[in-house]
């Protein structure tokens, strides 16, 4: 499907499916068949979601593995992955910053004070714990199969990142390896293709089941903070399109049209793991060599998650705020600080904003209890943060394929 007419299927469906979802909580008044109404229609998201995690270990391993043999050079992959991590670095320190500045200046949670029982949060918050164990763990694999098996993307990264550099220097008898690997990375793009095909339906499920569920009611009631969070967003998206017009120029106007169906379906979905696949093949369709871009877009989908970050700060900020504690500047600064390292490599553990967020609340004698004020509305706030972490690392594999001399016109 060309890349318009998937844009404006994606963006219909999703209209749709709110109208739909409206429709079904107005006129269905027994709970218990809007229970049964969301639960069939996600069908349509979860199939799509199934496919789009089946794509994603194939697809990452077999084109990182190439990205990196076809660099050849041990002393280039050191060197385009200290560009990266340098990049990631100053990014996520600067989306926390700005997020910081922006919650500060706006004080959304000023004027809230909700009483909630830290009983009931404990129910709410994720299970995971985050401790150094619990990270080794979803960074070092222990079963490269398993790993694939459960889409632990940055175990991936780092087994095929050794296996990059062993086919490097392996010398001919690597080669046949390699181009397997190379074909099937290309077997899979093509894939892709077709499952992108179901994206409009899962959309459409998608924003149905919410709709019907929680209602549009929900909106309006958080529609203060998610216009603050918003307009926020808008100003890390304008830092990181200036970024990218430093770089490459009016070519950035060519790089955002490309990234449409991605970015939208990312939001839609509020899954940043969706959009990899269709990201991956528009960023080389751009000009970027597929050795790059299938070596820095996995590492970012890790280490550089722009809209997770701003939201880290300003979520944290927010609960402070609603409870009416006054962190200094001092203790914003280190607050700033611990989430930029505490959030590296845990792409991973399941609804790792919450857990970062919940770890900082604890650190600040913050009641946790708080972080139930924005569980309502979280999948709203994380659609704007997926579809950032899409432009954010779209524009770092861009940067990072011109500071390499390497992007195509």
């Amino acid at each position: 499907m060309p890349k318009n007419i998937l844009t404006i299927s994606i963006l219909a469906a999703l209209v749709l499916g709110v109208a739909c979802g409206e429709l079904v909580r107005r006129f269905v008044p027994d709970p218990d068949e809007i229970k049964t109404f969301v639960s069939n229609v996600s069908l349509l998201t979860e199939v799509f979601m199934r496919l789009i995690k089946a794509i994603i270990a194939p697809l990452v391993f077999s084109t990182l593995v190439v990205g990196i043999a076809k660099l050849g050079d041990v002393k280039a992959i050191g060197r385009l992955g200290g560009k990266a991590l340098f990049y990631f670095f100053v990014a996520s320190l600067a989306s926390l910053s700005l997020g910081m500045v922006l919650v500060n200046l706006a004080q959304p949670g000023v004027q809230l004070h909700l009483p909630v029982s830290q009983d009931a949060v404990h129910a709410a918050l994720p299970a995971n714990h985050l401790d150094l164990k619990t990270l080794l763990h979803h960074v070092i694999p222990q079963n490269v199969v398993e790993a694939m098996g459960n889409n632990e993307i940055l175990q991936i990264v780092v087994f095929a990142s050794f296996f990059g550099v062993a086919a490097a220097t392996t010398g001919d008898r690597g080669e046949p390896i390699i181009a397997a690997l190379d074909a099937l990375g290309h077997v899979m793009l093509r894939v892709t293709g077709y499952v992108m095909l179901l994206a409009p339906l899962a959309v459409f499920g998608a924003a149905a089941g919410i709709i019907a569920q929680k209602g549009t009611g929900i909106i309006s009631t958080y529609g203060t903070l998610m216009i603050e969070f918003y307009l926020a967003l808008l100003l890390l998206w304008g830092m990181l399109i200036c970024v990218g017009f430093l770089v490459i120029g009016t070519r950035i106007k060519n790089l955002l049209s490309r990234l449409g169906g991605p970015f939208l379906l990312a939001f839609s979905t509020a899954s940043s793991e969706a959009a990899f696949p269709k990201t991956l093949q528009e960023l080389e369709r751009f000009g970027c060599p597929n050795r790059i871009a299938s070596f820095v877009l996995p590492l970012g989908y890790s280490f550089n998650l722009d809209g997770s970050m701003m939201y880290m700060t300003f979520a944290t900020l927010f609960i402070a705020q609603a409870y009416g504690i006054d962190l200094s500047l001092h203790q914003q600064i280190i607050m700033l600080l611990t989430l930029m390292l505490t959030s590296k490599g845990i792409a991973a553990v399941p609804r790792a904003s919450l857990v970062i967020i919940t770890g900082a609340l604890s650190m600040f004698d913050i009641p946790e209890a708080g972080l139930l004020l924005l569980l309502p509305i979280d999948h709203f706030l994380d659609m704007g943060r997926s579809a950032t972490n899409v432009l954010g690392n779209a524009v770092a594999a861009t940067v990072l394929s011109k500071w390499e001399k390497q992007l195509r016109h």
